[in-house]
């Protein structure tokens, strides 16, 4: 897929521009807080209608407006030109390719992908669960919609279930209603993340031999906080657990609870791996989580690399250069001019949200 275009109004601290790439790499040059990677939160909300910064969507908006706009100009491996606009307002969003309305995020799952290297990314390995989740159910969404309706079904009936639990007066029955949607989606979740990993763990090892030159075996793996075979299991489980999760007010098990196993040599990399290692398994993960999106769409990502050269020595930036799919395109911000040696750029020049070439 290659980005042709961006548009972005009132975004953030962008007003109004109209972005036009010329070739595959461009760099947005400028002191921090300027608003270089408002533009990369920009272009990846093509993705899945989220950012990769945050979960709220008034953050996104421009302060005193009422909405924020962004339009791709995309050429896509299957469906040629496409113009992908999406609003942002305080209660929800607006989709539309080539000005028809898309009403189901189904639709427009895989279609735009595009995969974020920030250096946030280093919470992957030194974070909690949360942030490994997080990150496999956003991979997952972006691919399959299945996956993605059993997360929303999950998602909802814990936090209705979390409400009974925290009111203290839930009734057997109403327990048992939400335990039931919970058990379906919950098995639905385990099957799907448990295939998902295996298909990414062999793309992970893959990037992580080339980033290290095969000093290092990396691997990851699904670790499941508790694993059923049914969704009457399930089922049981939570109902054995009523009582101790009436208790705590909050629902102890299920796939909320999963972990993601990252490991070098069969050690975990948060407590064993030096910081060099860590940046390298991470950059290997998202290089996965690339070559897995084109694998499953057929399309090929557009890279957002978001101030991640800066932080590599020179080996490890030349290495990187060279794991990535040199066909795609990378869209790269940084406080200093890129390398020469990485090619040729399109750079533009940020400042207080406006740019120049």
């Amino acid at each position: 897929m290659q980005l042709r275009a961006l548009t972005l109004r009132n975004f953030r601290n962008v007003a109004d521009a109209r972005l036009d790439f010329s070739g595959p790499r461009q760099f947005f040059l400028g002191p921090n807080g300027q608003g270089k990677t408002n533009v990369l939160e920009a272009a990846g909300c093509l993705t899945a209608l989220r950012s990769f910064r945050t979960t709220e969507t008034k953050a996104m908006i421009r302060h005193g407006c009422a909405e924020a706009a962004v339009v791709g100009e995309v050429e896509q491996e299957r469906r040629g030109a496409v113009r992908v606009a999406l609003a942002f307002r305080p209660d929800g969003k607006a989709l539309w390719w080539d000005r028809e309305r898309v009403v189901r995020l189904a639709d427009h799952l895989g279609q735009f992908p595009t995969v974020a290297f920030s250096s946030q990314d280093l919470l992957l390995v030194r974070g909690s669960p949360g942030v490994r989740r997080r990150w496999l159910d956003l991979t997952l969404s972006a691919m399959d919609p299945a996956y993605l309706r059993s997360l929303q079904g999950y998602t909802r009936a814990l936090a209705e279930r979390n409400r009974l639990l925290k009111s203290g007066a839930g009734e057997p029955a109403e327990f048992s209603a939400f335990e039931q949607v919970l058990a379906r989606d919950a098995l639905d979740l385990g099957i799907r993340r448990a295939a998902g990993v295996v298909e990414l763990a062999g793309w992970l090892a893959a990037a992580y031999q080339r980033l290290a030159g095969g000093h290092e075996a990396a691997a990851l793996a699904y670790a499941p906080a508790e694993r059923h075979a049914s969704a009457e299991a399930w089922r049981e489980c939570w109902e054995r657990g009523r009582a101790a999760d009436q208790r705590l007010r909050l629902t102890l098990k299920g796939p909320h609870r999963d972990e993601l196993a990252l490991t070098l040599d069969g050690v975990p990399a948060r407590d064993f791996a030096s910081e060099g290692q860590q940046r390298s398994l991470v950059l290997a993960l998202r290089l996965a989580q690339a070559s897995w999106f084109r694998e499953r769409s057929g399309v090929r990502p557009v890279v957002l690399a978001d101030d991640v050269l800066g932080e590599l020595d020179p080996v490890r930036r030349r290495e990187f250069w060279a794991a990535l799919d040199p066909e795609a395109q990378v869209l790269a911000t940084g406080t200093s001019a890129p390398d020469p040696s990485l090619g040729s750029w399109q750079v533009f020049q940020v400042a207080q949200g406006a740019f120049a070439q």
